[in-house]
Parts: C-alpha cells; structure tokens; sequence
C-alpha cells in the first residue's frame, strides 16, 4: 500500500512512539512570533530551561502588532527580542525587516518539501504548500519544540481534494478555497491532512498554493499540503541551487515526498473550477460562502487588502490590475499591507503602490493587526468589511464587526463602488 505526503513525512521523522498512535517528531524548523511565544518562553524561564535546541532551526518575527500599539504589545515584542538575542537566534525579523510571518518565512528560503514545521499560530498550515507537514500548535508543544526540537503528533488521516479545470476570468485561488470549504464544512476535515491534487493544482504559482492552504485550518485541518514539483524547485532555487546540480536533480529529490499513486486516503472530493464563480463569505463562519453575484451590492464600510493569506505580490498585482485609473468610492475606506518588506519595495519598483495610493489606499507596513482586530484597521461596531484575510469570525477584526472574505480582485472591484462587487466588469 502506498503512502501519502503526511505519512512518508512522519515516517521520515519519527523519534519514537510512547503510546499507540502517538508519534515523537523531529522538528526542521520552529516558527515563532510575538503573540503565542512569549508565553512559552517565560515558562521556560520559571521552569529554568530557558535553552534553545538549536538556533539555526529557530525563525523568530514581531508582526502581529508592529509597530506596537501600547506598552502590553511592546513588553511582548520585548521578550522575544531579548530572547532571540541571549539565545543568538540569526533569523530574527525586527521592526523594518519584519513581515508577516507566513509570508516572510517562505520568502526567505526556509521551507523546503518534506519538513517538519509548527508555530503557535494556527495558520501555520500555509507552509503545506511546499510539501510539508506543517502544522498549528499550544504553548506546551511550542515549549518543548523550543528546548527539544520534537513534537508529539496523533498522525492524521488524508483527505484528499482534486481540483481539476481552468478557472474562468475573475477567479482566483482563494475562490477555489472558499468554495471548497463552503462543501466540505469547517469541520469537514477535522484532525485530517489535506492533499491538494489535480490540474488545477499544477497549474498554480507557490503564491496561490500557499493560500489553499493557509486556509486548510479554516475546515478544520490540522495541514494543507501540495505536492512538490517544478513550480516548488523553481521558487526555492535562490536558496537551493548550491544543494544539487541541477533543478532537475533536485525535483528528483523532492519528488520522494509527493504522494503514492496508490496512497490510501480518508476521503476524497472532486472540485471541478471550470464555471465557478467568484466567492464570498457570509455571516460568521468560513463555511457559509456564496457567489458574487448573491452578494453583490452588500454595503461596505472598509476594505482591506493584505494578511498571510492575500498580501503577496501576486496579489497585488491581481488588484492594482483593477484599480488602475480608478478612485474608491467615498463611503468606505480602504487599506492595503503588503506582507513583508520585499513585496512592498517590489510593488513601489513596479508602481503598484502609486497605483493603490492613487485610487485612495493607505498603505501600511507589513503587519497581522488589522486581522485578528489588534491594529491598523480594526472595525467599529456594527461596521462591514471585505477583507482578502482567512477568518470572518464574530468581532474578529473588532467587535461588532462584520467581515467578507474575498480574493484581492473581488476586493478591489467592491473598493471601487463602495459595496460588494463583481470584479470581473474590471477585467
């Protein structure tokens, strides 16, 4: 029988098996940032085991609230900035070279096909797109990743989801997510894997691989994971090309961690994007997801376009491309964070910034704060956002707000006219 992604990587990692089922991990990389962290490095302090189990495999950022808002926020960022220091951790992103971290941590090279991954965030699932295994976790885990480089894992089942189909003008990848979770339900993968197959998988950039599964948790995943190819070896070449001789050689040896053609899956579900349409959340759950055209004309109070999910270079582009020669409508404000410093000076190289600027942007630093309600953007009661973010929970982006989720285009269209909007009459 053969095996899937998750379980040639748990095979590959495996320390030991102290109950049935339950599988010691060695970790290739431990995520941190300043939110969850923090708390796990004082209890290491008051148990007096404030050790690192190896600082080159420790990636370390400020960027849920950055720069801080008040002094709470900056004591966080402090703890883990004289952490990252006493314990000489290089990949420590400060204020100006931080960014969002699902974003910054791929951009700099430090996710590879076959890796063990966690962070105490849950979406942590992002870095499935290379062919990992990453995976969301507790301060406890956290803690003991930190000191022992190991994490403890009930090995999940696989689901698995073939998309199949060229998606029509105006569709994007978080279309093809949303509306896959619109089918399978937020629980519809609860403690699985899933597996994204199919041509249209193929057929995407790392870009939008990485927003499929930046929103696996959103269903319940405990990972998404994409099958690693030329597309992979093609993003991490900067990075890897020192490591074999050729792209070639190096698929090939990337190649060993895509899934069994005879793999054997919990479930699988077919997708077909040839006539999807644009997608949109309502109400208060990831799940509850209907066309644009269902929702076109729902009043806006703010747009946002940024987060680990939706503020790649990619994206902006997808956006700028609708708003050039545009201004937004005057009864909504609208908000763009590109999420790491490199995709800003990219979008300024390429005018893009001038472009969302121009049409009424303010644009921010790199920053989570809008999106989980803590800063730079955060929603009055009972006002009404379309954001390209990944959680529409009740007062996730401020209490009393209301949140759409959206892909950039479909952001950017409803930016113009100030309410929802289909975003393929810009196309």
């Amino acid at each position: 029988m053969g095996k899937t992604t998750s379980e040639k990587i748990f095979d590959a990692h495996l320390v030991n098996e102290p109950f049935p089922g339950t599988k010691v991990l060695r970790l290739d990389a431990v995520l941190c940032h300043e939110i969850t962290t923090p708390i796990a490095i004082d209890d290491l302090i008051r148990r007096g085991k404030d050790r690192v189990f190896d600082p080159a495999k420790i990636k370390a950022v400020i960027d849920h609230v950055t720069p801080s808002k008040d002094t709470k926020t900056a004591t966080q960022a402090k703890i883990l900035r004289d952490w990252a220091r006493r314990h000489d951790i290089k990949d420590f992103f400060d204020i100006g070279a931080n960014g969002v971290c699902h974003a910054l941590f791929p951009e700099r090279g430090f996710i590879r096909p076959g890796y063990t991954v966690i962070m105490g965030d849950s979406h942590t699932c992002t870095h499935g797109a290379f062919g990992a295994f990453a995976a969301g976790i507790g301060t406890t885990d956290l803690e003991v990743g930190i000191l022992k480089g190991v994490c403890a894992f009930r090995q999940p089942k696989t689901i698995k989801i073939d998309v199949n189909g060229n998606m029509p003008n105006g569709v994007y990848a978080k279309d093809v997510i949303l509306h896959i979770i619109g089918q399978i339900g937020v629980n519809g993968a609860t403690d699985r894997v899933i597996e994204f197959h199919g041509s249209t998988i193929d057929s995407m950039t790392m870009e939008s691989r990485m927003t499929l599964c930046n929103m696996a948790i959103e269903a319940g995943g405990t990972s998404g994971v994409c099958q690693p190819d030329m597309v992979t070896v093609d993003y991490l070449w900067p990075f890897i090309s020192g490591e074999f001789t050729s792209k070639e050689a190096a698929l090939a040896e990337y190649s060993k961690w895509r899934a069994d053609a005879d793999a054997e899956y919990d479930r699988t579900v077919a997708i077909d994007v040839t006539t999807l349409e644009p997608t949109i959340t309502f109400g208060y759950k990831p799940d509850q997801v209907k066309t644009v055209s269902e929702l076109a004309g729902t009043q806006l109070d703010q747009v946002y376009i940024g987060s680990c999910t939706n503020g790649r270079i990619e994206d902006l582009r997808i956006a700028a491309q609708i708003l050039r020669g545009h201004k937004i409508a005057p009864n909504v404000r609208c908000i763009l964070s590109p999420a790491t410093p490199a995709i800003f000076k990219e979008a300024s190289k390429e005018g893009l910034i001038d472009i969302f600027m121009e049409a009424g942007f303010c644009v921010t630093n790199p920053t989570c704060g809008a999106c989980l309600g803590m800063s730079n953007g955060v929603l009055a009661e009972g006002e009404v956002c379309a954001a390209t973010t990944n959680r529409n929970f009740t007062g996730r982006m401020g209490k009393g707000g209301m949140v759409h989720l959206m892909s950039p285009a479909t952001a950017a269209a409803s930016a113009i006219e100030g309410k929802i909007a289909d975003p393929r009459k810009y196309l």
